[in-house]
């Protein structure tokens, strides 16, 4: 969308609020709000100031003074505002020299686009992410010098069986592991997935699939189709603001936290990735499972970083409760094709322009332009030194006999380890 197109979805739209939008280094988006009285074209050339000081990790007091540089492609009414709001995503410029600030993570990640041409390794980089999430009845927790407590409220709760509810409890329900994926009234939450979606299409993100997934309690999933790197990173944004609004709006809570109870499957980011150059897919070849060797190559390089990747894909304390053996979660730095129990999947396709890897370590609540600049850089390095990853791993990894277990290097196992090695 052009400038001139933005402006004419302004008037035609009786838009009253201009909102602008960045990311900040943790992956939460922020905002802030102009009337339309204040906003013209030259909003796309001279930015919007703000205070750089009061975002986690960027500037100093001393220093502070930074532009939102607004991006018209990006450009859509917000569907949860009172009033007509137009959203823009911006990228965050640094006024002292008018280049992207090195620490704002969409800049960051046109940069490592940029690279990918500069190398002449290949032109385009596509990513499809699949961020799994649980939508909550209501949560509640405290800590406090009287003790501490978490609580999750789910009618859906396998552990709810045996509680009274406003209509009587109808007693259908997944049970643990036992969510992928029934039929309504098991998977009460289709009718929000589908609001979900629809909202989705609205705002111009392309939705494949949506469908409840493995874990009791509500966890989900909404496939949307894979796109070039900004601006597939630019949808994941716009897929978890839709999906926590909608489940507001329907009283709910939604959380993308990796592994919120203990028990049964987290939820992880699996991320689907292929490079390609002048309309060619270098990842289709005569190899294993139909690669060639620059994927091959590229697979060496994710495996190689895996450990200071995990920093960037899995940032919480609490992705490392979901990185443990026998919840799905894929622990074991191996390749594999059609099997789930490596951290890298090579997916059954039809096609070569479909041939991709499928990295499985990474959660959602990875800033997603950061995280997936970082598994192509590390792609990159693999491609360019030659790295392969030796053979694939034919067996259920999760079920090794200990001499061959111990010889599969694995993924951190703490946040702490993952910083050390980054």
């Amino acid at each position: 969308m052009s400038v001139a197109n933005v402006m004419k979805l302004v008037a035609e739209n009786d838009i009253k609020f201009v909102d602008f939008r960045f990311t900040d280094t943790r992956g939460k988006e922020q905002h802030v709000t102009v009337p339309v009285s204040h906003f013209d074209e030259d909003k796309f050339t001279e930015g919007h100031a703000f205070d750089g000081s009061s975002i986690a990790g960027w500037k100093g007091i001393q220093a502070s003074d930074m532009q939102l540089m607004p991006d018209a492609s990006t450009a859509y009414i917000d569907p949860f505002f009172d009033e007509p709001t137009l959203v823009l995503t911006c990228d965050v410029v640094d006024p002292t020299d008018g280049k992207g600030y090195d620490r704002d993570p969409r800049s960051l990640a046109k940069r490592a686009e940029a690279y990918l041409k500069s190398s002449g390794l290949g032109d385009t980089a596509y990513f499809g992410p699949e961020p799994e999430f649980f939508i909550f009845d209501s949560v509640q927790w405290d800590a406090t010098m009287g003790g501490s407590f978490v609580k999750i409220n789910s009618e859906e709760a396998a552990w709810s069986s045996g509680e009274k509810f406003e209509g009587g409890n109808t007693g259908h329900r997944p049970a643990v592991k036992g969510g992928y994926f029934p039929v309504p009234p098991v998977d009460s939450l289709h009718d929000i997935r589908s609001a979900m979606v629809m909202t989705l299409e609205e705002l111009g993100v392309p939705v494949e699939v949506h469908h409840h997934e493995v874990a009791t309690a509500g966890q989900c999933e909404i496939g949307t189709k894979f796109a070039t790197l900004v601006q597939r990173a630019d949808w994941t944004q716009i897929l978890k603001y839709v999906v926590t609004n909608t489940a507001h709006a329907y009283g709910k809570t939604a959380t993308f936290m990796p592994k919120p109870m203990f028990g049964d499957n987290g939820s992880g980011m699996h991320v689907h990735q292929s490079v390609w150059k002048d309309g060619k897919n270098l990842f289709a070849g005569n190899g294993y499972a139909g690669l060639s060797d620059f994927a091959l190559y590229y697979i060496g390089g994710i495996i190689k970083h895996a450990r200071a990747l995990n920093a960037i894909t899995n940032p919480g304390t609490n992705s490392y409760k979901r990185l443990v053996p026998h919840y799905e979660a894929p622990v074991k730095l191996a390749y594999s094709a059609k099997n789930r129990s490596a951290a890298i999947r090579i997916p059954f396709v039809h096609s070569d322009k479909a041939r991709r890897v499928e990295a499985r370590f990474p959660d959602p609540i990875a800033n997603p332009y950061l995280a997936f600049s970082a598994l192509l850089m590390a792609g990159l390095d693999g491609v360019q030194n030659k790295i392969h990853p030796g053979e694939p791993a034919t067996k259920d990894l999760y079920h090794l006999p200990p001499e061959e277990d111990a010889l599969i290097p694995t993924v951190c196992s703490s946040l702490e380890q993952a910083h050390v090695l980054c």
